[in-house]
Parts: structure tokens; C-alpha cells; sequence
């Protein structure tokens, strides 16, 4: 990897990438470009920046996570989830580029009870999901590279489910967490650095689980925050998904396999909670923004 570049910079996990590349002081030099610098449903603009940048590597964190605007226009959410997807695919395999693509968990239908491997079937409930799964098969149909589901992701400069759960610690007396979906939450630093080390790493392309070891509930990581806050974990209650009633169907189980980085000579990433307590210094002081009490990809 000796010309890497960033989509979706400005992003939770994009920011986490850009960071990842920037603190290696003997790293290659990048480029990363945010939504404002490079628009992917402009196939003439990614044409020019590929040409003109000449990556040896694009990493794709770029796209829509809006879950449940999806259900209300689901052209526009494939358009930046698929469509473009497609084209900064074809335009990677053109240049001889790797792409290195990020999707989700709700490719799947979540009525699995043990983790969904990295070949079973996807079965999408909802548009979001159609989106991705699009998304998916536009890069391994040109053999361009990567595509790595993740799923739970908190970390970033904007809000997520941990951030919202401090934020409501200081605010609430009890907080309601969700506690029958099940899921591995997903620190956007560990996964950054397993990007990268798929990147540089010459493995066989396809499908790769980027998510966090272990299982939780959204109720286990809200209780998990809480006593990293030193306050009492049972302030927070258990809660069934209808108490938040939202217009997209999420998965019940979430829980992805991650067999395929031992074929490629790679370990996974590590426990979610070991994961959580290397992120808490910067989660603890992050920015809080508008409270929400669920989470998604």
C-alpha cells in the first residue's frame, strides 16, 4: 500500500482511517476526500480523482447510514449505497486500484441463531439493506477487492450509541436499552486499523467480517458505559426494540463469523469489551450530541 485514498473522510469511520494513516509517522501518503470534496454519484468527478490521485488502494467508507430514511426513499439510498458503489468499483478495477469497501450486518435477515458466516446467503429486510447488498455485489463482480461487513459501530466525532449513552447518564435517572437484539459493537479504531491491515496484506479478495469478538445486547454495552462512569448499572433497564419503534426492521441477531481472516493469515479483532475500555480516554470527553437510545450500522 503505497497510495492509499480515503472516501467518506468526514465520517465516523472515515475520520478513524484518515487518523490510522495519519499517526504513522513512516506511513504512505494519502489523499481523503468528504462528501463536499469528492461526490460519488458523480461518476465523472470519481474518474478524475482516480486518475488524477493514482491510487494503489481506495478505501470506501463513504455512504449513506441513514437506516430508516431508506424505507421512505429507497432510489436514492441505492443510488449512493449501490449505484455509486458500482461505479467507483469499475473505475478501481480500470485503474488497477484495490478497493477495500465497507458494508453492513443488514445484509442479513437476523433470524440466525449462530454467526452468520462469510458466505451465507444475505437475505436483506429492509431498504437500507437492498442498498448494501447491492453495494456488495458490484465489487466482487469486478474483482476490484474488499468488502468488509461491520456492524454497531461507535467511535467517532459525531453521535453514537456510547456517546448518547454518557450523554443520558448525566441527564437521566434510569435509561431504557434495547436488550433483544443481539450484536457485536464495534469500535471505528480497531476497525480502521484492520482495514488497513487487509490492505496491505495482498489476502484473497471477497467477504470479511469487521466487527468486534464477543456478543452483547445494546443493553449490555449501555450497562458496560455506565460502570466505565462510575455510576450504577442497573439504572439502566432492559427495553424490547418495539419501545422504539422505528420505520426499518432491524436485525435481532447480528452476530457475524469471522473464520475468513484465519484463511488469510490474519487475526481477528479483538473482544468488544477490551475494545471499549482501549476507546473509553476519547469516548469519555467526546462531543455529545442529540440523545437517541438505539443504534445502527
Amino acid at each position: 500500500m503505497n497510495r492509499p485514498l480515503v472516501t467518506g473522510a468526514g465520517g465516523m469511520l472515515g475520520h478513524a482511517v484518515v487518523a490510522a494513516l495519519a499517526a504513522d509517522p513512516s506511513g504512505p501518503r494519502f489523499t481523503a476526500y468528504d462528501r463536499g470534496g469528492l461526490d460519488l454519484l458523480d461518476p465523472a468527478a470519481v474518474r478524475d480523482v482516480i486518475g488524477r490521485d493514482r491510487p494503489d488502494v481506495v478505501v470506501n467508507c463513504a455512504g449513506s447510514t441513514a437506516v430508516d430514511d431508506a424505507e421512505i426513499d429507497e432510489a436514492s439510498a441505492t443510488a449512493i449505497n449501490g449505484d455509486a458503489v458500482r461505479t467507483l468499483a469499475e473505475v478501481c478495477a480500470d485503474a488497477g486500484a484495490t478497493l477495500v469497501h465497507v458494508s453492513t450486518d443488514y445484509v442479513f435477515d437476523g433470524t440466525a441463531r449462530t454467526p452468520y458466516a462469510e458466505d451465507a446467503p444475505p437475505a436483506p429486510v429492509s431498504a437500507y439493506g437492498r442498498g448494501k447488498l447491492a453495494g456488495e455485489r458490484a465489487v466482487l463482480s469486478t474483482g476490484a477487492g474488499y468488502v468488509v461487513r461491520t456492524a454497531w459501530l461507535y467511535g467517532g466525532p459525531r453521535r453514537d450509541f456510547v456517546s448518547t449513552m454518557i450523554a443520558l447518564e448525566a441527564e437521566r435517572e434510569t435509561v431504557g436499552a434495547v436488550a433483544d437484539q443481539v450484536g457485536q459493537p464495534t469500535w471505528a479504531g480497531d476497525l480502521a486499523a484492520q482495514l488497513l491491515l487487509l490492505a496491505r496484506s495482498g489476502a484473497a479478495p471477497g467477504v470479511y467480517h469487521g466487527t468486534n469478538g464477543g456478543t452483547a445486547t445494546w443493553y449490555d454495552l449501555a450497562r458496560e458505559v455506565f460502570t466505565l462512569l462510575g455510576a450504577d448499572p442497573d439504572r439502566v433497564r432492559p427495553v424490547g426494540s418495539d419501545a422504539f419503534p422505528r420505520p426499518a426492521a432491524r436485525p435481532a441477531y447480528s452476530v457475524l463469523g469471522h473464520d475468513r481472516w484465519a484463511e488469510a493469515g490474519l487475526g481477528p479483532m479483538r473482544h468488544w469489551r477490551d475494545a471499549l475500555h482501549a476507546a473509553w480516554p476519547s469516548m469519555r470527553h467526546a462531543r455529545q450530541g442529540p440523545s437517541m437510545a438505539g443504534g445502527r450500522t
